[in-house]
């Protein structure tokens, strides 16, 4: 009989950890093959160009995915510049995402005041290592000066972006709070402003929480924008409707991977994921499968496009892979007189 598997034990958490991994392989395949354009996901895979393709079932749902968050992201940063303030983001689980170097060297990068990664330990202090080690990232961070690698290697601030170390898992009040509203290293103020446009992105990270620990992160958000009388957004992407025929395999697969989703079981219909944040406070929200924003978010000439990057033969497997996913998004408006800007954030849909 084998010994059990001492790094697992050792380490429970190694399993959730590796999921990152797949997101990011499957956004440098993506990359690769033309769906996507990112020319800062190379640094954070490790040996990228020695990595195979994947199927063109995942690197069209990788797509889709960026597809519909990025549309919300940049609705949001739009507006904030309408309003004339600038937008703070929050990435929540931020793996190996490379949206911060996205948006500073697109067109609205002059309109964020803050973007804030937080993620398990082991994760951010391989990101920060990756980061330094990059010029092209390391440029993008803003004044060298103002740059410090903190605790202990495990973190990075400068005078825009901050990456933190932090267990998601625990109550806010024990880590998250003080990290977000503690004095920055950098510029003497709380690294998240209560008063301007924030934006929180979950992506596939509340599925392995528990729906408790899931609402209580999102409700000290709500609170925390409230008392300073702003406004906040959410993006939550996660697989969701998983007690079917196709789930069950899903839930299976990952199982067997000793990654289990305490915090996807009770969400099985659209209706459950806008409730979801409603519940919290949230004054409206709504929930889309990637299915759906394929047919009907997406514009014609994309859809033509990347039709012709591959030959796709699983169309329904496609199909039933992209209902599994959801991209639920809400606001929360401290003052309903700002709800005549913000009150249009959400994805548009192109067709019918």
């Amino acid at each position: 009989m084998f010994p059990p598997n001492q790094s697992q034990s050792a380490d429970p958490d190694a399993p959730i950890r590796s999921t990152d991994n797949d997101a990011a392989l499957a956004r440098l395949s993506a990359v690769k093959k033309g769906y996507l354009q990112d020319q800062f996901v190379n640094t954070l895979v490790p040996r990228a160009h020695l990595q195979p393709a994947r199927p063109p079932l995942i690197n069209i749902g990788t797509y889709v995915r960026s597809q519909g968050i990025d549309l919300l992201v940049e609705e949001w940063l739009q507006l904030a510049r309408q309003s004339g303030q600038k937008a703070q983001i929050v990435s929540l689980g931020a793996g190996s995402d490379t949206r911060f170097w996205r948006i500073a060297t697109g067109q609205y990068k002059d309109d964020l005041a803050a973007y804030v990664e937080v993620d398990f330990p082991e994760v951010t202090s391989k990101k920060a290592m990756a980061i330094r080690k990059s010029k092209e990232m390391n440029a993008l961070l803003g004044d060298p000066s103002q740059i410090q690698v903190v605790g202990g290697g495990t973190g990075l601030q400068s005078s825009k972006y901050y990456l933190l170390p932090g267990d998601l898992r625990k109550p806010p009040s024990e880590g998250l709070e003080p990290a977000l509203t503690g004095k920055s290293s950098t510029e003497g103020e709380p690294i998240l402003s209560p008063t301007l446009p924030t934006l929180i992105i979950f992506e596939c990270v509340l599925a392995y929480m528990t729906p408790e620990g899931s609402s209580q992160l999102l409700q000290w958000f709500v609170n925390y924008t409230g008392e300073g009388g702003g406004i906040l957004g959410c993006v939550i992407y996660e697989m969701f409707n998983l007690h079917d025929s196709f789930g069950r395999v899903m839930v299976t697969n990952l199982r067997a991977r000793n990654v289990t989703l305490p915090g996807a079981e009770p969400f099985n219909t659209l209706e459950s994921l806008s409730k979801r944040l409603t519940d919290v406070g949230f004054t409206a929200a709504r929930a889309l499968t990637l299915k759906e924003i394929r047919r009907a978010y997406v514009e014609e000439s994309e859809l033509n496009r990347i039709s012709k990057l591959e030959l796709l033969d699983e169309t329904e497997e496609l199909d039933l892979l992209l209902d599994h996913y959801a991209i639920s998004w809400g606001l929360y408006l401290s003052n309903l007189t700002s709800s005549a800007t913000w009150g249009q954030w959400g994805l548009k849909q192109k067709r019918v």
